[in-house]
């Protein structure tokens, strides 16, 4: 039962990382990342569409990523998409394919993407500590129906505690890293 219950809490803490992780590949660090764009949809007949859908998305270099659509119709709603987003990259279109030169980030720009991340890690620790709550009050509603007695819900207490703060080390530890990535020059 309290395994039950703690590798329940575990699932929910892990996907609370992952969604962090995915998050965080949003964020623009300078570099060129294929993950930035997934966030824009471009009107493909209609359907909103993701860019990955309609065309293939390349990182040529560091600072450049190329989108070659798959009709050449498109390629001008590309571009107009990924103006209309907030990504603060101006494409390059030509008959074919949009570049996307990646300019490098200003001081400004760098300091606010880490308030950003600090504010995503802050939402994943509430997520992890969401976890950890359901997870304890599953302890307790076994304890009041007599399912485990005193001793085995304070043991799964401190098993699902040990997650909790394994979780929110890690997340600590891939915030550090990406907000070092951003201010990096």
């Amino acid at each position: 039962m309290i395994d039950e219950i703690s590798s329940e809490a575990e699932e929910g803490m892990k996907k609370a990382i992952d969604s962090f992780k995915r998050d965080l590949q949003k964020i623009r660090t300078g570099r060129a990342n294929t993950a930035m764009l997934d966030g824009i949809k471009v009107d493909y007949y209609g359907t909103p569409t993701p860019v990955n859908q309609v065309a293939t998305v390349q990182v040529v270099d560091a600072r450049l990523i190329t989108v070659k659509p798959w009709e050449k119709a498109m390629v001008p709603v590309i571009d107009k998409a990924i103006r209309a987003s907030d990504l603060g990259i101006n494409p390059v279109s030509d008959s074919e394919l949009v570049r996307l030169p990646i300019p490098p980030l200003t001081q400004e720009r760098r300091k606010e993407l880490a308030k950003v991340v600090k504010k995503q890690s802050e939402e994943a620790r509430v997520a992890v500590r969401s976890a950890r709550r359901d997870a304890m009050d599953m302890l307790k509603d076994a304890e009041k129906d007599k399912a485990i007695s005193e001793d085995d819900r304070k043991g799964g207490e401190k098993k699902v505690q040990d997650l909790t703060d394994k979780y929110v080390a890690m997340i600590d530890d891939i915030s550090s890293g990406k907000e070092k990535e951003i201010m990096e020059l």
